[in-house]
């Protein structure tokens, strides 16, 4: 089952840090829901395992990440997929955008594309386009937070 998602999100930080924020994968790993370890296995690659529950489908996926057509600190193309034993597995991948804001602030845009297999995929497109949405929001609440050291900044996904 394929799905895709595309949001903007407007970050409490200036580009640079933003960057620097985006490509940290202990920030990345604080703000990603669910994620057990996230560990940088090579110049632009990267191994997560992350505990996801969509609906009665609880499952610790594990997988990998590749950056590719990384353009600092303007974004890059994210690609990964992930197994899940039963539950199935993810794969997709992902463009980021970043750029300057008013008042110092970073405009982050993304392009989500992504397929599901197995249990996973039997639960139905409504369901899982909300739990991603979920996580989603969850992760760039966290990652505001992150980037301003404190308190959420602003967000909005569309």
């Amino acid at each position: 089952m394929a799905m895709t998602m595309t949001g903007e999100v407007l970050l409490p930080a200036d580009q640079q840090t933003v960057w620097e924020k985006l490509n940290d994968p202990e920030v990345l790993k604080r703000c990603i829901p669910g994620c057990e370890t996230l560990e940088k296995v090579g110049d632009n690659e990267l191994q997560a395992s992350a505990k996801i529950a969509v609906g009665p489908v609880k499952a610790t996926f594990k997988g990998k990440v590749t950056l590719t057509d990384i353009d600092p600190p303007n974004g890059y193309r994210i690609t990964g997929e992930g197994q899940g034993g039963v539950a199935g597995f993810a794969k997709g991948g992902a463009v980021v955008r970043l750029e300057p804001a008013e008042g110092g602030q970073t405009k982050m845009t993304y392009d989500v594309e992504a397929s599901v297999g197995g249990k996973l995929a039997q639960l139905g497109g409504r369901l899982i386009n909300g739990v991603a949405k979920k996580y989603a929001d969850n992760f760039f609440d966290t990652f505001a937070k992150e980037v301003r050291g404190g308190d959420a900044g602003e967000t909005s996904a569309a």
